[in-house]
């Protein structure tokens, strides 16, 4: 039943709905905002969700398309946006679903070899403490996007 309604999401939201797999987590909706030329960092985010019975935690990862690959949080405190390295990983739940968004969590590619392009796409590699490595393509969407635009590639 949970194969039929991915194959049905995949369906409707395009080839950016199929899931990667890492042990119980799934991770879905990878994408990137372009950079302008000179940027030297760019965001990436997606979602996680874990289908398993213990907490796993995203460590870090890395992506030939940058130096250094880093997650950071992002909250609002008297009105100023404040960002912040999450240096011990991002937890993930039993049963839970976390998004890694504009405004709030995501990955930070530090230190740029190329600009972000949209419509060209990269790879990056996801490191977990519990279910190891994966690797994802992250779509990238025009400067300034809100979100993926959920069109396949």
């Amino acid at each position: 039943m949970l194969r039929l309604a991915l194959l049905l999401a995949a369906l409707a939201f395009g080839a950016s709905a199929f899931a990667q797999q890492a042990g119980s987590l799934q991770i879905t909706g990878t994408w990137a905002r372009a950079t302008p030329k000179g940027a030297q960092v760019g965001g990436g985010y997606f979602k996680i969700t874990n289908n398993g019975s213990a907490p796993d935690r995203l460590l870090g990862g890395s992506s030939p398309v940058a130096g250094k690959f880093e997650l950071h949080e992002m909250s609002m405190g008297g009105g100023v946006a404040k960002m912040r390295e999450l240096t011990s990983g991002l937890e993930i739940k039993p049963g839970e679903t976390v998004e890694l968004k504009p405004g709030g969590s995501h990955v930070m590619f530090v230190g740029l070899k190329r600009p972000l392009e949209r419509g060209k796409p990269f790879t990056a590699t996801l490191q977990f403490e519990k279910a190891g490595k994966v690797d994802v393509e992250f779509k990238v969407e025009p400067i300034g996007a809100p979100g993926p635009s959920g069109h396949g590639h």
